[in-house]
C-alpha cells in the first residue's frame, strides 16, 4: 500500500518540476472520521502500480536479508565451537610432540573420530553457504593439516612404540616358557576356580586394563550416562543397558536401550528402546518428565531398571517389559546436585547391586554430605537397613558395591583413577586403600559391578568400557593353591 508520506513526496517532486500541472482539491471527512481527498495529475501516466510493486519487493527483500543474517549468526556460532575444539586438539598434539603426554592407539582413534566430526561439520557449512567463505575455507585447511599430522604421528608410533611393545610381549612369552621348562619336574598346582556370585574371598586387590566395548549409540557428544548388565544373581535374561543423558543440561535420562548380548552392544543391535518422557498437550511436545530419571546412577536388576526419579528424592523402579513404574521415597535424601560426585552432576542418588542384592548410595543434610548406604528389598521395594559413614561423598568421583562393601573412587590424573576408600556393611569397618587403574577418557560418569562375572562396567565420557576385578584369596582358598 502506498503511504501518505510517499505520495506527498512524489507530488512535491512533480510540482517542483512543473508547478502548473498539479491541482490541489479540498478533502472531506466521512462519518467515521476518515479523510478522503482527490489529486488531479496532468495525465494518467503516473506509475502508481509500479511504485506499489517496488515497495512490496523492497519489504520482501528486507525480510530475506534478515533471514540470511540470522543464518550467518548461527553459522558463526558453529564455527566458533569448531575453532575452540580445534584449539584443544592443537594444544593436545603440541604436548604429545613435546613428550609431555603418553599416547596409545586408543588416543589416536579418539582424535581421528573428533577430527572426522569436525570435517563433516565444515562440509555441512560449505554446502549451506552455497559458495566460498574465507573463514570456513581457512578452518577446513587447518583441520585437514591436523588430520594429516595425527596420521603421521600414528604411523611413527606404530613403527616405534607399538613395535617395542610387541617385542616386550614376545620376550615375556619366551620368559614364561623358560620358567615352565625349569619347573617341569614340579608342575604348578591348579588355581582355585573363580566362584562367581560367592563372597568367599577378601577385598579387591587389582583391576585390569580397560576393555573398550563401544561408543554409546547417540555419539561422542553424549558424555554422561549409564552402562551395565543385569546384575541379579544368575544374570536374569543377561540383558545390557545403555542410558545416555541429554546434552542440554547433562541431567535428564528420558531414553535408554537394552541389548540381548554383548555382541549386540558392539554393533548397536538393540533389543528394545524405552522413551520415558510423555507428550504434554499443553506444550505440544514431550516434556512430561514424570517417569524420567536424572543423573548416571541407573542399575538394571532382574529386568527392572532402578534410577533416581526426575527432580525428586524418590527412587523409580521401571519394569522393562511393561513400562510400569513404582516409586520409593528416600526420607531426607539430598537431591538435585546437592551432594553429587566430584565430576558427575545430578548423581546424588546412585543405585548399585552385588552378590547381596540391591543397594542405594546417597547422602543427607544430617550426615553433612557423607556416604549413606541403604539395602533395598527389590520385591517389596522398601529399605531394609541403612549404614552411615564418615567419608564425604562429593570428594569421590564414583562408587559401587561388591559383597556388601562400598568402594569409592577418585581421580589421580586425567588417565588414572583409584579406589581409595571402602566401607564393609557386615563389620561396620571403614578403611583407606590404593588400587589405581587406567581410564580411557578423563571423567568417569558411572560404575556398575556385576557379581556374575566379577566385572566393572563404566560409562567414560561417552565410551563404554569393562574391567576385570581380582579379589584377595582368603586362607581356605590359599591352602588349595
Amino acid at each position: 500500500m502506498i503511504t501518505v508520506s510517499l505520495i506527498l513526496a512524489l507530488l512535491s517532486s512533480v510540482q517542483s518540476q512543473n508547478p502548473t500541472t498539479v491541482k490541489h482539491v479540498t478533502g472531506s471527512l466521512d462519518e467515521n472520521g476518515v479523510c478522503h481527498c482527490a489529486i488531479n495529475l496532468p495525465d494518467s501516466t503516473f506509475p502508481a502500480d509500479r511504485l506499489e510493486y517496488l515497495e512490496i519487493y523492497n519489504r520482501n527483500l528486507s525480510i530475506s536479508v534478515e533471514q540470511q543474517v540470522t543464518k550467518i549468526h548461527s553459522y558463526e556460532l558453529l564455527v566458533t565451537m569448531c575453532m575452540e575444539k580445534l584449539k584443544n586438539l592443537t594444544a593436545w598434539v603440541e604436548k604429545v610432540e613435546k613428550g609431555e603426554l603418553s599416547y596409545t592407539e586408543l588416543d589416536f582413534e579418539l582424535l581421528k573420530l573428533e577430527i572426522t566430526e569436525m570435517e563433516a561439520l565444515i562440509v555441512q557449512l560449505k554446502d549451506s553457504l552455497n559458495g566460498t567463505n574465507a573463514i570456513v575455507e581457512t578452518l577446513y585447511a587447518e583441520i585437514h593439516n591436523i588430520s594429516t599430522l595425527v596420521h603421521q604421528m600414528e604411523s611413527y608410533d606404530k613403527n616405534n612404540v607399538l613395535a617395542i611393545r610387541r617385542d616386550i610381549v614376545i620376550l615375556q612369552k619366551r620368559l614364561e616358557e623358560c620358567r615352565k621348562q625349569v619347573n617341569s619336574s614340579h608342575p604348578p598346582p591348579h588355581p582355585p576356580p573363580v566362584k562367581y556370585g560367592s563372597c568367599e574371598h577378601g577385598e579387591i586387590v587389582n583391576i585390569s586394563k580397560p576393555f573398550v566395548v563401544q561408543l554409546n549409540y547417540l555419539g561422542s557428544s553424549y558424555l554422561r550416562g549409564g552402562f551395565g548388565k543385569d546384575s541379579v544373581m544368575g544374570g536374569g535374561k543377561g540383558s545390557y543397558f545403555v542410558a545416555p543423558l541429554q546434552t542440554s543440561d547433562s541431567r535428564l535420562m528420558n531414553v535408554f536401550r537394552t541389548y540381548a548380548t554383548y555382541n549386540d552392544v558392539t554393533i548397536y543391535k538393540m533389543l528394545g528402546e524405552k522413551v520415558l518422557s510423555k507428550y504434554n498437550p499443553s506444550s505440544g511436545r514431550n516434556d512430561d518428565y514424570t517417569n524420567c530419571g536424572q543423573g548416571s546412577g541407573a542399575t538394571l536388576y532382574n529386568d527392572f531398571l532402578y534410577y533416581n526419579c526426575y527432580n525428586s528424592r524418590n527412587l523409580c523402579k521401571l519394569n522393562v517389559d511393561t513400562n510400569a513404574v513404582t516409586r520409593l521415597t528416600l526420607t531426607d535424601a539430598a537431591y538435585n546436585n546437592r551432594f553429587s560426585y566430584a565430576q558427575s552432576t545430578f548423581q546424588d542418588i546412585d543405585t548399585a547391586s552385588d552378590e547381596d542384592g540391591l543397594w542405594v548410595i546417597y547422602s543427607t543434610e544430617q550426615d553433612f554430605g557423607n556416604f549413606v548406604i541403604s539395602k533395598l528389598n527389590d520385591t517389596s521395594f522398601t529399605v531394609e537397613q541403612t549404614w552411615r559413614t564418615s567419608q564425604y561423598k562429593p570428594a569421590a568421583t564414583n562408587a559401587f558395591m561388591a559383597c556388601g562393601v562400598l568402594y569409592a573412587t577418585r581421580a589421580l590424573n586425567t588417565q588414572t583413577e583409584e579406589i581409595y576408600y571402602m566401607y564393609d556393611t557386615k563389620t561396620g569397618k571403614e578403611s583407606y586403600l590404593s588400587i589405581p587403574y587406567d581410564k580411557m577418557k578423563e571423567t568417569v560418569h558411572s560404575l556398575s559391578y556385576n557379581p556374575n562375572e566379577h566385572k566393572l562396567y563404566m560409562y567414560n565420557d561417552g565410551f563404554l568400557a569393562t574391567y576385570d576385578i581380582t579379589f584377595q584369596l582368603v586362607e581356605s582358598e590359599k591352602s588349595r593353591v
